[in-house]
């Protein structure tokens, strides 16, 4: 080679380095999420599971199993996780009783793009890479909930404003791409356990009793997962949603043979319950009597028995519900309704002319309207929330405008009411319809804490909440509470946190409230709990290498592949996307 030739190679070399310094320093720069602090929208270091008994798939945290910022695996596995659906209690570990290999994956890679902030300042809900205030070497990664000069506060699981001159709070209102990109998985009826129903569980999704004279009602298919009525009676049939959450001693009892009895599992309060976080690892130090309980229930196939505060402890009263809407005929009226607080928060659609209209009872002037797809018949996907005092709705993908506001003035949302024991609600009013698909959905609750991770944000007397701290018996106490309004004056008591903000500070939090050292904690380290603005280096753009399936999705269950065929390093397109 000439030398005027390696000339032209060294400085091709050279010219490629630095074009790529500068693209990594002024436009965009590849990330890995070492936590799961922002899950599940980020997922850090993770296992997959297939629940065994309903088939979900699912994530748990196992960010524990590697040390920071070294990467380095550590011998503290993870040994279980339980199911969002069923609660059933997953062995994950070493001799599974499942026969499987459950891996850990590195966390989601990301592409940061640094434009944004290079010519404009962070906006809220922005996905943002920052430098930590304590220590200017680590990145984290948050999202961005307060923004210069104002106040936010932390209340009842909501974000609220107060600007730098404004006397009152208002509440901080997510957009309808944040709502879906944010929101957490309560229940999907398409995952029926029909071994719980056997064994004397009741459905979570049941027909309400007719009226006298009444006799049309919902019929559930035989498989429990759709519902369908003929409309020919008058007035309204309708479908209630009860939480019916099988415990780790209800499993116990299946395992051991044993039936359940209806009134063990009695309807309770939606709460923070976040699958991700219900990892147990190897060396995890518990309770003396939790541990003679793992033992022995490791000999039925069960996993690792979950603490108090893993359970979820904080009521949340904004959800979403989702179904596939299969009309018959365009007459009638599809009617679903969400309540909050003793509220009833209602979406009427005329099948006859598309109309949707919203109401709130007790609210007569509250009627906003707007024309749907939903006109006729025809089959139709239909999600309705209420998400930080305001209504939306949804059919087909599209967000539905209405001709005047949504929001609602803020509503005595301090306590839950017996009416929240049936949280979500699917009607017809003289409609021939068939649903399918059912999901609810909950908000992200953020915990009001300030300096210190208490994982509770109840200023409660002696007695009150959490009474079942530390109890042997925890589990029943915990679903006594929940399913018992007498305790419930307690919630009047919850605390509210203030974040004042200056020129050019930010207040940063993760999805993954329970889990997070976002801004709420950071005074605990040392540092303020505010991101300044020459700290921001870019803004999350786009998921581009989850890990792979290992597998052809959609193959799994078929015959000889029992989990799928086999494909290394097949990619995991589900996840690829743009960051919300």
């Amino acid at each position: 080679m000439s030398a005027a030739a390696i000339r032209e190679l060294v400085e091709s070399v050279v010219v490629a380095f630095v074009l790529a310094f500068l693209f990594r320093t002024f436009e965009a720069e590849a990330f890995v999420i070492p936590t799961g602090s922002m899950a599940p929208t980020l997922m850090g270091r993770h296992r997959d599971v297939h629940c065994a008994k309903c088939g979900y798939c699912y994530q748990i945290n196992a960010s524990s199993e590697v040390e920071q910022p070294t990467n380095r695996l550590t011998n503290n596995e993870v040994v279980s996780g339980t199911c969002p659906m069923c609660r059933f209690p997953m062995d994950v570990g070493p001799n599974n009783p499942q026969g499987k290999s459950y891996p850990s994956y590195p966390g989601d890679r990301i592409i940061v793009t640094k434009f944004p902030y290079q010519f404009g300042d962070p906006e809220r809900f922005d996905v943002a890479v920052f430098k930590y205030p304590g220590g200017a070497k680590t990145n984290y990664i948050k999202r961005i909930a307060g923004l210069p000069n104002e106040t936010v506060i932390i209340r009842h699981g909501d974000l609220l404003s107060r600007p730098d001159g404004q006397q009152e709070p208002v509440i901080i209102q997510k957009p309808a791409d944040k709502i879906l990109a944010m929101m957490q998985p309560v229940y999907d009826n398409d995952y029926v356990v029909p071994e719980l129903l056997r064994q004397g569980m009741p459905p979570r999704w049941t027909p309400a009793s007719p009226p006298a004279g009444q006799p049309d009602a919902w019929k559930p298919s035989e498989d429990g997962k759709s519902f369908y009525i003929n409309g020919r009676s008058p007035g309204e049939a309708w479908l209630h949603y009860q939480h019916r959450v099988p415990s780790y001693s209800h499993w116990q009892r299946l395992q051991s043979g044993g039936r359940l009895s209806p009134e063990s599992i009695p309807p309770q309060l939606i709460t923070d319950f976040a699958f991700y976080n219900t990892e147990r690892n190897r060396l995890e130090q518990v309770d003396s009597w939790r541990q003679a309980l793992d033992r022995s229930s490791r000999a039925l196939g069960l996993g690792k028995s979950l603490g108090h505060q893993k359970l979820g402890l904080h009521w949340v009263g904004d959800l979403l519900l989702e179904c596939s809407l299969t009309a018959d005929q365009g007459r009638g009226q599809f009617l679903m309704a969400l309540v909050k607080a003793g509220v009833v928060f209602r979406c009427e659609i005329d099948l006859a002319t598309g109309q949707a209209k919203l109401l709130i009872d007790g609210l007569p002037e509250f009627q906003p309207t707007a024309m749907t797809k939903c006109r006729g018949r025809g089959t139709h996907q239909v999600r309705f929330a209420n998400f930080d005092q305001k209504l939306w709705l949804w059919v087909d993908g599209t967000v539905v405008q209405f001709d005047a506001p949504t929001s609602y003035w803020p509503l005595d949302d301090s306590r839950p009411e017996t009416a929240d024991l049936e949280p979500a609600r699917i009607g017809s009013r003289q409609a021939t319809l068939r649903v399918s698909h059912l999901k609810l959905f909950r908000d992200i609750y953020y915990i009001a804490e300030r300096g210190a991770s208490t994982m509770c944000d109840y200023d409660a007397a002696p007695g009150e909440f959490p009474h079942f701290y530390g109890a042997d018996d925890f589990e029943e106490k915990f679903i006594e509470f929940f399913s018992d309004p007498r305790h419930w004056e307690v919630f009047r008591r919850r605390r509210q946190v203030e974040f004042p903000l200056g020129k050019d500070q930010y207040l940063a939090l993760g999805d993954n409230s329970a889990q997070s050292m976002d801004s709420r904690l950071w005074e605990q380290r040392g540092p303020q709990y505010y991101v300044d603005r020459n700290l921001m280096i870019g803004k999350a753009l786009f998921i581009y290498w989850p890990h792979s399936w290992n597998t052809i999705p959609g193959t799994r269950g078929l015959p000889g592949f029992p989990d799928g065929i086999w494909f290394p390093f097949f990619p995991n397109f589900a996840r690829m996307g743009t960051v919300r």
